[in-house]
This record gives structure tokens, sequence and C-alpha cells, in this order.
């Protein structure tokens, strides 16, 4: 295993260079097929697990309209320009609260989310050619909690308390409907999440890194069960995936470029053990155009 491992700062400068765009978030991928196959499995990999976010009515199940007296909450961590906040997560929950570390990014993606909650009759269009819509915005219906901050001093638990002064996290704004104290937009910041969902961004955390806030990610899920591991609330982690090492081991390859690792299947899963979670699914993302690593959630 190379002993080199990611620098938070030199992974950092890599994507403040790239475009603000989902084109630039997915390496030049984002104006094909990719951002479509892509949200389209994370949806059904999410209901999967979560029946209960189906929001598509049926003879069984007639979906009446009613007052939502606790929120539906997820984490999207990494997020990049809120890609997938927007074609996602928006889709299936209530609130989202979203960090993104690098400037650019995470100012398109409140550029964003602000243009399609002052317009309700059209897409917002990014650079890039992806069409952009954040359901529920414009109807005060549903929400996005707005995060600067890293990984490493992130604490889903305590959003906006930093286990690192010298990496702080930063509330920026909220967008959309509004918690019951309507004077205090963070007012639920620290109420926990049903969802937390990692996706091309744990490559930037070192082994020990990952496992401390996989930890942290569990102590923060509201529903975790009689014994911990069985109730409703899920982490889940979609990342690409590299083959695992010639004597069947583990392995972890560090991309110098980006500064983050890229780890095999048994890499994800010892990580996952220590950091004592329990895997209920797993599964490849089809559909992704050829040459890419494989994508495993």
């Amino acid at each position: 295993m190379d002993l080199q491992v990611p620098v938070v700062e030199d992974g950092i400068r890599y994507w403040t260079e790239q475009p603000a765009s989902v084109d630039g978030v997915l390496g030049g991928y984002g104006t094909g097929s990719l951002p479509r196959v892509d949200a389209l499995g994370s949806r059904l990999f999410l209901l999967h697990l979560y029946p209960d976010l189906c929001a598509v009515p049926s003879a069984l199940r007639p979906l009446q309209p009613q007052i939502i007296s606790n929120p539906i909450r997820a984490l999207d961590v990494g997020a990049g320009v809120g890609r997938v906040t927007s074609d996602v997560l928006l889709h299936l929950v209530d609130d989202v609260c979203l960090l993104e570390p690098v400037t650019p990014f995470i100012q398109k993606a409140l550029q964003n989310a602000r243009k399609s909650a002052a317009d309700n009759s059209s897409l917002s269009q990014a650079r890039g050619g992806h069409a952009v819509h954040w359901p529920g915005l414009a109807e005060q219906t549903k929400s996005v909690t707005f995060m600067q901050g890293t990984l490493q001093a992130f604490d889903p638990a305590h959003p906006l308390v930093s286990r690192d002064p010298s990496l702080s996290v930063a509330f920026l704004e909220r967008i959309g409907s509004r918690p019951k104290n309507f004077d205090d937009p963070i007012s639920d910041i620290d109420s926990g999440f049903d969802v937390i969902w990692c996706q091309w961004c744990l490559g930037h955390l070192n082994d020990s890194d990952l496992v401390a806030f996989l930890q942290r990610s569990h102590a923060a899920l509201r529903d975790q069960g009689t014994d911990g591991h069985n109730g409703k609330s899920l982490i889940v982690v979609k990342e690409n995936v590299c083959s695992d090492a010639e004597d069947g081991g583990p392995r972890t390859v560090l991309d110098e470029q980006d500064s983050s690792f890229t780890r095999s299947d048994l890499a994800w899963k010892a990580a996952f053990r220590e950091a004592g979670l329990r895997l209920v699914k797993e599964q490849i993302q089809e559909g992704l155009p050829d040459g890419l690593y494989v994508v495993k959630m």
C-alpha cells in the first residue's frame, strides 16, 4: 500500500481550479448521460433501503397530503455544486444540509438554489448544460441549509461545531422552508439525520479520518434501532472502487493530481468494520461510460 496520504489543502486547491459546474465536478462527464444515470441509480437505491420516502401514489398507497410533524432530513457531504441534493435528495426528503469545502462550488450551489427558489415556472440553467431544479424550494415545502467546511472538521451531530479550530465549519444560508422557530433558520441544525449521503468525496480522507468520520456520522443518525444497527436511518457511500491487491487483500491507490484515495472493495469494507458499521446493501452503478472506475454504493 502506498504510504502517501491525501492532503486536505492540495485537494481543495485542485478542485478550486476546476469549473464550478456539473461538468467540472464530474471531470468532464457532466454533459452526457452520466448525471441522469447516476441520479436515477441513487434514487432507486435509496428507495429500496428506505421505502417510506416513496412519493409516488398508487391504489395501495394514495399518499394523502398531510402536515409533516417530523421532516425527513438528509446530509449531503462533499456536495460540490449541489448535484446530488437537487437531483436525488430533494426528490425524496424534506430538508437537506449541504456541506462543501471548495468556495467556487458552494457559491455555485447557492446561486443555483436561489434561482430555483425564485422561479417556480422554469428550470435554472447551470453552466455546463445541466438543467437544475431544486424541488420544493420555490413552494417553501422543502429546504436546503448550506455549510462550508471540510469533512475532517465536521461532526454531523453538531454541524456548526468544528472539531479543529483551524478548520472551521461556516453556516452560509438556508433556502426554502423554515423550522418551527422561524426567527432562527438553524434551530434544527443539531436534530440529526435520517440519511447521510457521501458520494465521490471520501477519497479525500485518510484511513483514520475516514473511520472517525463514519463513526461520527453513525452517532448522528436519528433512528439507529434498539441495538444501534437496525433502525431506519442510514449512511450511503457511493464511491469509485479499484481492484483488490494481487494477493487478494485490500488496496488503496493515491491520485496525486487531486490528492485523493481510490479504495478497493475490501479496503472500503475494512473501514466500515473498523467504524462499527453494518453493511446492509451493496450495488454497482450500471450504465456509466466506459473507461471509468467501477462505482459502487
